[in-house]
C-alpha cells in the first residue's frame, strides 16, 4: 500500500525535528533531506508494526489541515509503500530446501560450514545486493 503523510519539520539547535501527526510520532535528522527519510522510515515501520499487529493503518491527512506551531515550520508530504518497506525490513528467516552432492554436504559438515550463511552471501553477491 502507497500513501503519502504530511509531516511538520522544525529547526532545533541542532537538528531538523519530525512530527508525523497522523500516527502521532516524532522523529529528526541531520538536515531536511535526513528528515524527511527518517519521518519515511519512522512511518513504514509504525505501519507495518500496525499490520502485523491487525490494526488499521490511518489514512493520510491533507496537507492543508495540518499546521506548524512557528512560521518557520515546513509542512510537505512524505510518500511511503508499506509493501517495500516491509519487504526490504523484513530479516525473518525462511527454510528452503537446497539440493547439493553429498560429498559437498559431507565436507561442509567436516568443515564446520553453515551452509545457510555461505548460500546467504552468495545470493547476495549474485543479486548486487551489499550486506546488512
Amino acid at each position: 500500500m502507497k500513501a503519502a503523510y504530511p509531516i511538520v519539520m522544525s529547526k532545533g539547535a541542532e537538528r531538523i525535528v519530525v512530527y508525523v501527526p497522523d500516527f502521532n510520532i516524532n522523529t529528526q535528522g541531520e538536515d531536511y533531506a535526513d528528515a524527511m527519510e527518517m519521518a519515511r522510515d519512522a512511518i513504514g515501520l509504525m505501519g507495518i508494526d500496525m499490520e502485523d499487529d491487525r490494526e488499521s493503518i490511518p489514512a493520510p491527512s491533507s496537507l492543508e489541515s495540518v499546521h506548524g506551531e512557528a512560521e518557520s515550520d515546513v509542512i510537505t508530504l512524505v510518500d511511503v509503500d508499506f509493501t517495500e518497506y516491509r519487504r526490504k525490513h523484513d530479516m525473518r528467516t525462511v527454510r528452503r530446501n537446497v539440493s547439493l552432492p553429498s560429498w559437498l554436504d559431507s565436507a561442509a559438515k567436516e568443515a564446520e560450514i553453515n551452509v545457510s550463511a555461505v548460500l546467504a552471501r552468495a545470493l547476495k553477491h549474485e543479486l548486487n545486493i551489499a550486506e546488512q
